[in-house]
């Protein structure tokens, strides 16, 4: 009997990877500046969010839809971006919008997600994290105390908000030259 080499395996098992979309990532996000195009969908389990090619953004539950942004028809092709301004949109072909979540405000990381309870959700920016990231700008954070002034070292009781800067765990004044990304 013919022994089977580990390569073979691990090829087979890349193979079965590359075949099974939901293996290489998530089939229901969508990334600030990734894009859903005419016929493209955001799916988990039943549900299916598609930008659909009559321009409509439809939620769908079994094949029933239950949310549309009720743009069918007014034009062909659109396309629906989430935008890392936070704000979903669909454009027309040339650029001009027909419908949006008016959810925009300030650059950041914002995803779209099809959550297991059928809904669609928008987050915004993160409120925590390790700060283990390899691109882009990272979460800076500084501690205030009740006026407003940065607190140095950080002491319990403080309020942690969006700042300057954090490194090892100090809190950096706002001038401080530390780089965040």
């Amino acid at each position: 009997m013919a022994s089977i080499k580990p390569i073979h395996i691990f090829s087979f098992l890349i193979f079965l990877i590359i075949l099974n979309p939901t293996a290489n990532g998530a089939d229901n996000i969508l990334y600030g500046g990734e894009t859903l195009y005419a016929g493209n969908s955001l799916t988990y389990k039943g549900y299916t969010f598609i930008c659909q090619a009559d321009c409509n953004l439809v939620l769908y539950d079994n094949g029933k839809p239950i949310w549309a942004s009720n743009t069918g028809g007014v034009s062909r092709n659109c396309y629906c971006p989430m935008q890392e301004d936070g704000n979903l949109v669909v454009y027309r072909p040339g650029g001009t919008p027909i419908w949006a979540s008016n959810t925009g405000g300030a650059i950041a990381n914002y995803v779209l997600i099809l959550q297991k309870d059928r809904n669609v959700v928008i987050y915004g920016p993160a409120k925590w994290a390790t700060n283990t990231n390899i691109r882009g700008k990272g979460v800076v954070i500084s501690r205030l105390d009740a006026n407003n002034s940065t607190v140095d070292p950080m002491s319990g009781g403080s309020v942690v908000v969006a700042g300057p800067a954090v490194s090892n765990g100090t809190s950096l004044p706002a001038n401080s030259g530390v780089a965040t990304e």
